[in-house]
Order: C-alpha cells, then structure tokens, then sequence
C-alpha cells in the first residue's frame, strides 16, 4: 500500500545518500515530498530532488506559493517523516521546540500519532557531545512516535574514523520496511 513520505534533508555531507533512499521509495510506488533546508540544498540540488521524487520540492515556507500553511498542510498529509541526513544543528532545533524552517515547523505541527524517522550525520565529536546525547534524550522522551536510525562508524568527511556517518539508505529502507 502506497504510503505519503515527508523526507526532510539537511545540511550534510550525508545529503547525497538521500537521493538513493528517496529513488527507492518512489520507485516502490511511495509519494515523497521533501522539505530541504537551506544548509541541505548546499549538498544535493532542487532539481535532483525534483526529478527524482517527482513532486515540488518545499525549502522555505515564505516561498511557497500553494498555501500561506504549508507546515500544517505537510503535516496532515504525511503517513510517516523521515529526517535524513538530520544535523546535530536539527535535532537541537526540534529537541528544544525552536521552529525556524520549514521542516521544524512540520514537524512541531505533526500529528502526534505520525511516525518519525531520524538519521542523524555529523562528526564523531558532536556525535560523542553531551549536548547531543542530551537532544537525542530529550526527543525519545517527548516524542513515543520517534525511531532513531543510529549512525554508522565509518571515516567521515573530515578524514577522522568514528561513530557519525548516517546509515546506509538500503539499512535505512529496511528499517522503513517495517511500517511500510
């Protein structure tokens, strides 16, 4: 059964793998609307995302001209969230309540019955960071609904070996199997 998927991208190298993972899904029969941050948009292009989810790509709620309520109408419309690559910077961000994009303003407005998918990517040591352990906690307890991918050990971007490359999109989409 075809599933509505709200895939959030956000300013990581990691951004890339979403591609894959967003091909798989609408290929599976999936409709994927993204919402990409403007850190996201750095690493992967709107027409990429376009062409390959096969729907209007959302970065900025001021820009979109279908409804001055973007936020909630994404918010009913999705069966599930997937945040992927999520930024130590997002999980701060929904993890204190701040909505400042697109994306967290979504997700404050979710349905709190709407299953969320998080795969975090960062460097080892903001990973390892008491601050974001702390935000991971916190969205865990505030949020029943919330599944967190882990990341992988693997050498990052900056050359350093370590625990903080986002899992691989076809673990990622088995993950997503389950509810699918």
């Amino acid at each position: 059964m075809s599933k509505k998927i709200l895939f959030g991208i956000t300013g990581g190298i990691a951004a890339y793998k979403s591609i894959e993972l967003i091909n798989t899904l609408q290929k599976d029969g999936h409709q994927v609307k993204v919402i990409a941050t403007s850190m996201g948009l750095k690493f992967v292009t709107t027409l990429t995302l376009q062409t390959i989810s096969k729907n209007t790509v959302f970065t900025d709620e001021f820009e979109i001209k279908e409804s001055n309520l973007a936020h909630i109408e994404l918010s009913k419309w999705a069966d599930l969230v997937i945040i992927a690559p999520a930024t130590a910077n997002t999980l701060a961000k929904l993890a204190n309540g701040l909505a400042d994009n697109l994306l967290t303003t979504s997700i404050l407005a979710l349905p709190t019955k709407t299953p969320i998918y998080i795969a975090p990517a960062m460097n080892t040591r903001m990973w390892d960071n008491p601050l974001t352990q702390d935000n991971l906690e916190k969205l865990q307890k505030f949020y029943s609904n919330l599944t967190l991918i882990p990341p992988r050990e693997s050498i990052l971007a900056c050359g350093e070996q370590g625990i903080g490359a986002m899992a691989n999109p076809g673990d990622i989409y088995n993950i997503l199997k389950g509810y699918l």
